[in-house]
């Protein structure tokens, strides 16, 4: 199990290919290779971002904290909201003004496509800036006829990474998902005393799953194992280990812990796909 204190992680500056540069601190890292391989991050973009239209072949889930995205038809994200990105699902395009801050978990989807490292990506990325240059999520290059080539930015990375095309896995939810907890109600957890539940959803074949959990001073909440747990507020400990805001904690499979609250505390819970 990993409890990880937001203070000890420090902020660093991210060139990124689809515009400007990222501040990001890097909360998580699975297994680089492995289909269930993830990473998530705590984001702030630029005052001014733009995205194209774009899709991936892995899976995404953000939780909007402080400013705002639109994502022109597929809908917009507030503090508060909560999208699921599918593999091989089209969005955007995205656009942000003013200060941000996202939690971002990106993932292997139910496909097994995987998920490249950030070490994979920023050398491929550097690559290719030899050869072409990279602007608002297209990468530019010259082609064997002299004439410009344009391709989706993460296409031209996975491609130099994996030595291949990339091939998309067939689509399983034409759009993405976006939620807003705040008009869920919460649903008391029957066995555990003091602790209530607002499932937003569980996706796919492979069980990714969406949830809140609030618990009131002194309640226990056991943790279950593959998944993500971040604190949106409140302090307490999980099998001694203390936790407050922002404070995430990980479990792999197998592994279990318990949580109880000093003071009322709300987790979002992000459960991991299950790949036999």
């Amino acid at each position: 199990m990993q409890v990880i204190d937001i203070n000890t992680v420090p902020e660093e500056e991210i060139p990124h290919v689809r515009q400007g540069v990222f501040r990001s601190r890097k909360l998580l890292t699975g297994e680089a290779g492995s289909p269930d391989n993830f990473a998530l991050q705590l984001v702030s973009l630029p005052e001014t971002y733009d995205s194209p239209r774009h899709r991936h072949n892995f899976d995404q889930v953000r939780y909007q904290i402080e400013g705002e995205f639109d994502f022109g038809s597929d809908g917009k994200m507030q503090p508060g909201s909560i999208a699921y990105f599918p593999e091989a699902t089209r969005y955007g395009p995205q656009a942000g003004r003013g200060r941000s801050l996202t939690l971002v978990l990106q993932f292997g989807g139910a496909s097994g496509s995987g998920y490249i490292s950030a070490q994979q990506y920023a050398r491929a990325m550097e690559e290719l800036s030899r050869q072409g240059s990279f602007d608002k999520g297209v990468y530019t290059r010259t082609g064997e006829d002299g004439g410009r080539v344009n391709q989706d930015a993460y296409e031209a990375v996975w491609e130099r990474v994996n030595g291949r095309r990339l091939e998309y896995p067939k689509q399983r939810y034409a759009r993405p998902v976006f939620m807003e907890p705040e008009n869920f109600d919460w649903v008391a957890v029957p066995e555990h005393t003091g602790v209530q539940c607002k499932l937003l959803g569980v996706f796919s074949e492979r069980g990714t799953r969406i949830a809140l959990y609030r618990l009131h001073a002194g309640a226990t909440l056991p943790l279950e194992d593959n998944a993500i747990y971040f604190v949106d507020d409140g302090s307490g400990e999980v099998d001694g280990r203390p936790y407050g805001r922002y404070t995430t904690i990980h479990l792999d499979p197998g592994e279990g812990a318990v949580a109880t609250a000093s003071a009322e505390s709300v987790f979002l819970q992000l459960g991991l796909p299950r790949f036999d």
